[in-house]
């Protein structure tokens, strides 16, 4: 019997644990049995940003109730497919589920890509799936920093590569919201390495402060309240909290100093409604981390970015282990608890949720 977690699509405070009665396999399809996911804010930017990026049509679910997607790691527990054998490991894009049924394709020693009909319009970025056995990013030690950090890092490292390519568009100082964030800990982390004269500057709530400071990834730490402090200087700014109020007051404090302003990420959902009025300075532009992907690639070349990738993920997430720690929770109902938890904010940032079968 497998299980399954659905939430509402217009609320998603409202959940809901289902009973999914085993279905016969279908010719060329695996079985995939889940075995542990982590639970972070991104997993929050998934749901409410469902409909618009349609991450709600990876894992379809009764009408308006939908699936929210994790990246964890998985067992084959039966196969259709001569290529996948039972008792093969693999990390990928998963449902809040059990179980969950592909149908690879593309397949080599290292990965394979998911063919389900219904998930071929969306971003193969999160169609594809690494085979353990073969897979040069998988460290058994750290199973636990990739489910946590893995996609939201990447995600940090191409926005740095974006602005880099783009010089920082003349600006001299990164201000980032939700700096406790794991993302926004991700393109600090980069922009430290890689553009080491650009200012770092973190906003965060005052509960967070003593943590964002002791990750010792920006140069000053900013309340958000306290936002009209900033200098007024060439600047960026990278929003992954999606809090309508703290981007007017730094677009508002910033205004013709603010040279290029991005949106990754909505973690303050109780805060994302605006006035509707229009925002001093340049409008915000929605950050797209698999577009940026394939213009990183192209730059890098596929080894170049592999290379890049894991030399500066080797250092973040050996800075991590520092300033955080990972906690394992049983289950559907606990991942329901955590994912209810983080997106009232209220999910300490010190410590990783990984949920285990």
């Amino acid at each position: 019997m497998a299980q399954v977690l659905w939430v509402k699509k217009d609320d998603l405070t409202v959940s809901k644990l289902a009973d999914l009665p085993e279905a016969p396999l279908a010719a060329g399809a695996v079985r995939l049995r889940i075995e542990s996911f982590a639970v972070t804010a991104n997993n929050v930017t998934y749901a409410v940003a469902g409909d618009m990026m349609r991450y709600w049509d990876f894992f379809p679910a009764p009408e308006s109730w939908g699936i929210v997607p994790v990246w964890g790691h998985a067992l084959v527990d039966a196969s259709n497919c001569p290529d996948i054998a039972v008792g093969e490991r693999v990390y990928g894009y998963l449902p809040m589920a059990t179980h969950l049924d592909v149908v690879p394709g593309q397949i080599s020693a290292g990965q394979f890509t998911d063919m389900a009909e219904h998930r071929q319009p969306m971003s193969q970025f999160y169609n594809q799936y690494s085979r353990i056995q073969a897979d040069p990013e998988h460290d058994p030690a750290r199973e636990d920093a990739r489910m946590i950090f893995g996609p939201l890092f990447k995600t940090g490292f191409l926005i740095e590569a974006f602005y880099r390519r783009n010089d920082w568009f003349g600006a001299k100082q990164l201000v980032m919201t939700s700096a406790s964030s794991k993302t926004a800990m991700a393109l600090a982390h980069c922009a430290k390495e890689a553009s080491p004269t650009l200012r770092r500057i973190g906003l965060t709530s005052p509960a967070n402060m003593d943590f964002v400071r002791a990750t010792g990834l920006y140069d000053e730490v900013v309340a958000y309240d306290a936002a009209a402090s900033l200098a007024l200087t060439p600047s960026v700014s990278v929003d992954f909290a999606g809090n309508a109020a703290v981007m007017r007051a730094i677009h508002t404090r910033l205004a013709a100093e603010l040279r290029y302003s991005s949106i990754v990420g909505m973690t303050h959902v109780d805060a994302r409604a605006g006035s509707g009025a229009p925002l001093p300075g340049p409008a915000p532009i929605l950050f797209f981390a698999p577009t940026e992907a394939l213009e990183t690639i192209k730059a890098l070349g596929p080894k170049g970015f592999a290379l890049a990738v894991g030399s500066a993920w080797q250092s973040f997430v050996a800075g991590t282990e520092a300033v955080t720690h990972v906690a394992h929770q049983p289950g559907l109902s606990a991942a329901d608890t955590i994912f209810q938890k983080t997106l009232a904010g209220k999910q300490d940032p010190q410590t990783g949720i990984v949920i285990t079968f």
